[in-house]
């Protein structure tokens, strides 16, 4: 298996009673889509591990607590601090202008005029900000992610148009006109 496959659920962060459930939480938009999840798959020693859910209790609309098949009072400590992943397939499909940053990867980023800006090679994910990672002709070009610069995104041509701010794409491509 290869992490590549799979995406970031949640957390476990800490142990709750006496029989080995674990608190968890979901760091996702719409936690609820995964209140019935049968399993996941948590980090161990750089290797993701499968584990069977066994119940799940919803304590608030982020965190739940979860009993694991075959993890005891003696084993649940063992856990805390352990990231949870699922499947990339597992993830719900998303229209519009929403995707997820994994899945642009490689498409084509136009301006809207239709002018190509590049090929976006990655999403840099930093606390305050996502950017768009973008190759235009072997110059790195990188432009905020945010709600009001994407004007279209077609999953069919692997295309996304976007608003660019004024003189960005200039201070790339012109490092003189700094």
């Amino acid at each position: 298996m290869r992490s590549d496959d799979f995406f970031y659920l949640g957390k476990v962060t800490k142990v709750v009673g006496l029989k080995g459930e674990l608190s968890v939480y979901l760091d996702t938009d719409e936690p609820e889509k995964y209140y019935s999840m049968e399993s996941v798959f948590l980090e161990q020693q750089e290797e993701l591990v499968p584990f069977f859910v066994t119940s799940l209790k919803v304590k608030n609309r982020q965190q739940v607590v979860v009993q694991f098949q075959d993890v005891d009072a003696g084993y649940a400590p063992s856990l805390v601090g352990a990231e949870l992943f699922l499947p990339l397939s597992m993830l719900p499909p998303l229209t519009g202008n929403r995707f997820y940053y994994h899945e642009i990867k490689g498409f084509e980023i136009v301006d809207e005029e239709q002018r190509r800006v590049g090929v976006c090679k990655d999403v840099l994910e930093y606390p305050h900000q996502a950017l768009f990672q973008i190759d235009h002709d072997g110059t790195e070009v990188l432009i905020p992610i945010v709600d009001d610069l994407i004007r279209h995104v077609d999953r069919a041509s692997r295309r996304i148009v976007v608003s660019m701010p004024e003189g960005l794409l200039d201070i790339y491509l012109n490092p003189s006109l700094e």
